[in-house]
């Protein structure tokens, strides 16, 4: 029985395949085991987003290599996917095999140890219109499962190399999302996150916009009493929209609005398809059909040609919207997009600048946003045990996805309870009782 270690960076999606694969070996009689033992064989499922990635993706398929050097290196995903020619080059690498691929990850292993691959297994992903079906049979978290229901991007904003490594939009069949949902319903999964790389697309390589009949369906779903929502984009929220979703109790009042830049002038170099006058009414929309929900968004600085006036006036639009999280990224320079070949790229200390300085208001408005609900009662569901400071607690989120700590002896796992917060125990946990 030969052993396998996993490693996954990157994204949900990523995330949902890397558990998918792990299934599939233990199906076929691979021993999983730790990444950092020794094992016959390595997978590293890849991430590209940012320079970064791409390093750390390199990085963790040369540690591999170094601590069993006869083992078989197998580099999955989006960096296989756009950097086919390094990773070929890669003498760390065995196995590369690219995106709409994984579902076959275990018969590629097995004709590659039989002498009968050649060691790289790459489509044009940009001419498949094939979702690639990868089931999750249990549940490893037990309380909270992510489902991949589409893949691929259409949207070909100016900074972005996902598509290049996803390819076009293709949404995953709702009959196969609602059985692999019933199922980990019945192994005592209470809460699902819809995925996806542009989850807003779903249905629309098949005639129209599905998302929410598809949330509706999987409402009906008996055991499952939660429904998260990946990344939206800003189009897709109008008022039947947020309508229909605010009436389904199941539905978590979290919804992560995908911005990028608070002006304009930027937003149009992104190739965003909004402007910040219309980004703001999805969320004045949002926030009148569902009272307090969170809101959370990306935000790039650093972008090319990002003047000072143009970050003051990203700042002055944060400041207006006021998010319960924001994610900020300095840009990465990405060959093959758009704004690679821009002119006046902005200095890295710049951005570093820029970073700190919506890190801090982000900071801010979340302490803000979770002191809106000193004394309110909400429901938990409870996920782990934790040890502060030496005394036992359960941790949880509540559906807006702020994380509260009960103290308890008792495990509370998968249970949902309801409660008031009372407090900070942490600065990122709130006292819940």
């Amino acid at each position: 029985m030969k052993s396998v270690a996993l490693h996954n960076l990157g994204c949900k999606v990523n995330g949902y395949e890397i558990d998918a694969m792990q299934q599939m070996l233990q199906e076929k009689g691979y021993k999983i085991v730790s990444f950092d033992e020794e094992a016959d064989i390595y997978i590293v499922n890849t991430c590209t987003v940012t320079n970064i990635a791409d390093r750390k993706s390199r990085q963790m398929l040369h540690k591999a290599k170094k601590r069993n050097p006869k083992a078989i290196v197998v580099a999955v995903g989006c960096y296989v996917q756009t950097g086919r020619e390094d990773v070929l080059k890669d003498s760390g690498v065995d196995l590369a095999i690219g995106n709409n691929k994984k579902k076959e990850l275990t018969e590629i292993l097995e004709r590659f140890l039989d002498g009968k691959e050649t060691g790289e297994t790459v489509i044009n992903i940009g001419e498949t219109e094939e979702f690639e079906e990868m089931c999750l049979k249990e549940n490893s978290g037990h309380t909270r499962a992510y489902i991949k229901i589409q893949d691929g991007c259409n949207q070909f904003c100016s900074y972005c190399i996902i598509p290049y490594a996803r390819g076009r939009v293709r949404s995953r069949k709702e009959e196969d999302i609602l059985n692999e949902i019933g199922e980990l319903a019945v192994g005592g999964c209470k809460e699902v996150v819809l995925t996806g790389i542009h989850i807003s697309s779903y249905g629309t390589d098949r005639g129209g916009r599905a998302l929410a009949p598809l949330i509706q369906a999987i409402h009906a779903i008996d055991g499952i009493e939660r429904i998260r929502l990946g990344s939206l984009e800003p189009g897709i929220v109008t008022e039947e929209f947020a309508e229909e979703l605010g009436k389904l109790k199941k539905l978590c009042p979290h919804f992560h609005l995908s911005l990028q830049s608070g002006c304009d002038v930027t937003l149009k170099r992104m190739n965003r398809r909004y402007t910040t006058r219309e980004y703001f009414e999805k969320v004045d929309i949002l926030r009148r059909v569902f009272g307090s929900p969170a809101i959370t968004t990306d935000v790039i600085v650093g972008f090319p040609g990002e003047t000072e006036e143009e970050f003051a006036e990203t700042k002055a639009f944060l400041e207006k919207v006021k998010f319960y999280e924001m994610h900020i990224f300095k840009y990465s320079r990405r060959e093959g997009t758009r704004a690679a070949g821009m002119d006046r790229q902005v200095a890295d200390e710049t951005k570093t600048e820029r970073s700190s300085i919506l890190l801090a208001m982000g900071k801010k408005h979340s302490m803000e946003f979770r002191e809106s609900f000193f004394g309110r009662k909400l429901e938990v569901l409870f996920e782990e045990e934790k040890d502060i400071a030496g005394e036992l607690f359960q941790v949880g989120h509540t559906k807006e996805y702020v994380k509260v700590a009960k103290k308890s002896e008792k495990s509370l796992s998968n249970e949902i309870f309801a409660g008031k917060i009372i407090g900070f125990l942490s600065d990122d946990i709130m006292l819940f009782e």
